[in-house]
């Protein structure tokens, strides 16, 4: 056994507990900057193929760090069980009968310096379903454990995906990659492992999407579908159907996650549930804390010297005895810097739709794409998770939501770190990188911004040369914002064209009257505004309560008079108090005629156009007294061009995609990629396909996608108040889009 003195346990309590501090302000930096990127700029693939020493599958540079650091299940396979002491356990994947790729990323692949002519390989599918081990990959399953819907729930684990290895690339960048639907692990609980086409699809194009709209992101590098049938009952009603397994690959930096270290929770109160490495923190947890920080925090790690730490949790030798740290251990303070992670709230209108926080990743990138959805309609009370009877993943509580699961990360690793200075950290900094970084990037999608002395408007959209705002006007900005999306809210305006559409509002000249209607109508924006918005039927149905009226009344009664029975149920008096508020809203809408509304509706744009128009003449006429740079309308284009997507991933849109596919058509998968590929591209949506590679130009034939459930061909188009010459992709989604249910079943 290893001694080591009192002097010496003292300073490595302190540096654990200091870097412990500095983690979880890092991470909870990197949930609440989660909507702060500019636009990422697509990678270059021949300028990557120069850097890359190009490989094929069987020459992937593997160096499996991480079962080397963390401890492993002495048993491999198995049947599920609750697995102790391990942070994984040794898998195989389960073959598939006749592998066939659906499509590939050469982008993500590129990752792992593999060579695109390898996706031409026959037995490429063979390597990347299962059917064949890559050479220096070992398959093993990830223990951990989570809340889920805000309730403790066990160990959970890697039912369904695999770490393969992690690849060290010729830029010396280290890529974990994982399976997902590749077979059972001990974590399957009563599930097979598998998962199917349609889930496996949204995935791949969810996933690659992301990281085209700049946010950091798991990718996806490719999607192989089989002939082997799962069954699955995809709306949980009974009406269960056969479906082709499919096999994607992920990549990221790591797939651990806040659950990681939720495996030493003690027994719940609540649930009666623990993790199932209770008790056994003294041993694993600063492991899994080193081997997170030194590998994915070098910055925190080098702060300190880079030591290991000798000893347990307690200040024996065994790790028993008082927890860490001991009293009067010095504070260092972490150093701030936002991780960007876009996809919160209103900056992409994207709802994530499961965020427990076995879905929440420690280096902030977007994690397990399932029921997730971009917006149309703006809807704060949005719930794209069919399965989230209770609301609790709407819309706009997922900052609220992440803040909470930051407080569940610093719960975990209390032995290391009190948890009331953990919870500390993510209360100081939570809110504060939130706000800042929300702001930062609403002011980019507006186009308040100036340009620095002799930036371009390029450099401007790239966001390489840092566009800052020409005051501290931030409470006037925040005003605006809010305006604008009370108004969206109100009209029932599409998220993502209405903010597309705001560069083509010209700066008001100097001297005109912001609220003329020479300002509010330039440009054609609020005509082309008007003809985003919803009609009166649409806005009563998406503000009616989840819960049927007469259900509702019953449910307000039972709360005043059994609230615990209530609870039982699922239930709290906030959740009925919004339903009740839904179905006022409701009842108010059905009252105003199409017509009033209309009417309405312009009012309502032209006084927010005046209060935009307003904001940036007035940034124009500082920017001109202050002289230098001045404010460059091309620029102000240019940067807004490149944060507002033209192109998302809307559930209709992929619903389509994955109808043909599950027929044995990939072209309309091959045409939403390529689109995706460039989303924010003026381009004619046929020179997009013309130009993308040969297995998606490919699918440029067919110009019209097929109808949606009961409508014609083309019908997607009518009055939705197109913008270019393919409206079904970035024109208002037909009708039935709305009728779409997207649910945890995969």
């Amino acid at each position: 056994m290893h001694l080591i003195s009192g002097k010496q346990v003292f300073q490595c309590s302190r540096r654990l507990h200091t870097r412990g501090h500095r983690f979880v302000r890092a991470v909870a930096s990197a949930s609440a900057a989660a909507q702060t990127r500019p636009a990422a700029q697509p990678v270059n693939m021949e300028q990557q193929q120069e850097t890359s020493q190009l490989r094929k599958l069987e020459q992937l540079n593997f160096d499996n760090l991480t079962l080397r650091a963390l401890p492993m299940d002495p048993e491999e396979g198995g049947p599920v069980r609750q697995v102790e002491g391990a942070c994984f356990s040794r898998v195989q994947p389960t073959p598939v009968s006749k592998p066939q790729l659906v499509v590939a990323s050469p982008e993500a692949l590129a990752l792992l310096d593999l060579d695109p002519a390898e996706i031409s390989r026959p037995d490429f599918s063979e390597y990347l379903s299962g059917n064949k081990l890559l050479p220096g990959s070992e398959a093993a399953a990830h223990c951990y454990c989570g809340h889920q819907f805000g309730y403790f729930s066990g160990q959970l684990g890697d039912g369904a995906a695999m770490y393969l290895g992690e690849v060290v690339n010729s830029r010396g960048e280290r890529w974990e990659l994982q399976f997902k639907g590749a077979g059972k692990t001990p974590y399957s609980r009563q599930a097979d492992g598998r998962k199917v086409l349609r889930s496996s699809l949204r995935e791949f194009l969810c996933s690659e999407a992301m990281y085209n709209l700049g946010v950091p992101t798991t990718r996806a590098g490719t999607c192989v579908t089989s002939d082997t049938r799962v069954v699955r009952d995809i709306h949980y009603d009974g009406n269960s159907i056969l479906e082709k397994a499919t096999v994607i690959t992920r990549i990221a930096p790591t797939f651990l996650r806040f659950g990681s270290f939720e495996i030493f929770k003690p027994v719940d109160s609540f649930t009666g549930r623990r993790g199932s490495s209770a008790g056994r923190e003294a041993a694993m947890l600063p492991t899994l804390l080193h081997h997170t920080i030194r590998t994915y925090f070098p910055d925190i790690w080098a702060a300190h010297d880079g030591d290991a730490i000798a000893a347990g949790v307690g200040v024996e030798p065994d790790g028993s005895g008082a927890p860490w740290p001991p009293a009067g251990g010095l504070e260092v303070e972490a150093k701030l810097q936002a991780m960007y992670l876009e996809w919160l709230t209103e900056c992409v209108g994207w709802c994530h739709g499961v965020l427990n926080t076995d879905n929440m990743s420690v280096v902030g990138v977007t994690l397990d794409y399932g029921p997730f959805g971009f917006l149309d309609q703006y809807n704060p009370d949005h719930v794209c998770n069919g399965s989230d009877d209770s609301g609790r993943y709407d819309y706009k509580g997922q900052p609220e939501i992440c803040r909470w699961n930051c407080e569940k990360l610093a719960e975990a690793i209390r032995t290391v770190l009190p948890e009331s200075r953990g919870k500390r950290a993510v209360a100081e900094t939570f809110q504060s990188v939130y706000r800042s970084t929300y702001l930062a990037i609403m002011r980019r999608k507006l186009g308040l911004v100036v340009t620095p002395g002799g930036a371009s408007g390029a450099d401007e959209a790239a966001g390489s040369t840092g566009i800052e705002p020409l005051d501290n006007g931030a409470e006037t900005d925040e005003t605006l914002v809010s305006e604008l999306f009370a108004v969206m809210e109100e009209t029932g305006a599409d998220f993502t064209n209405t903010f597309r559409c705001l560069s083509r509002f010209p700066v008001p000249p100097p001297g005109t009257d912001p609220a003329s209607a020479e300002v509010v109508e330039a440009g054609g924006v609020l005509d082309y505004l008007l003809t985003q918005v919803a009609d009166v039927s649409t806005l009563v149905a998406a503000a009616s309560p989840r819960i049927p009226a007469n259900n509702l009344q019953m449910l307000v009664m039972l709360a005043g008079k059994n609230p615990e029975l209530l609870h039982q149920m699922g239930l709290t008096p906030q959740m009925l108090n919004s339903e009740l508020a839904r179905l006022k809203r409701s009842e108010q809408l059905s009252k105003l005629s199409d017509a009033d509304k209309r009417a309405r509706d312009r009012e309502r744009w032209a006084a927010w156009l005046a209060s935009y128009g307003a904001r940036l003449q007035s940034l124009a006429a500082d920017a001109e007294a202050a002289g230098g740079g001045g404010f460059d309308s091309a620029a102000r284009v240019a940067v807004m061009n490149g944060t507002n997507p033209r192109f998302i991933l809307r559930n209709w849109i992929a619903q389509q995609a994955i109808e043909r596919a599950e027929k044995g058509d990939f072209s309309e998968v091959a045409r939403v990629y390529a689109l995706l590929r460039n989303p924010f591209s003026e381009a004619d949506v046929a020179e997009l396909l013309v130009k993308a590679d040969s297995s998606t130009a490919a699918a440029a034939a067919a110009v019209e996608p097929p109808a949606g459930p009961g409508e014609s061909d083309g019908g997607a188009a009518a009055g939705t108040g197109v913008s270019c010459s393919l409206p079904v992709y970035d024109g208002r989604p037909p009708g039935w889009a709305s009728k779409l249910c997207v649910t945890c079943s995969s």
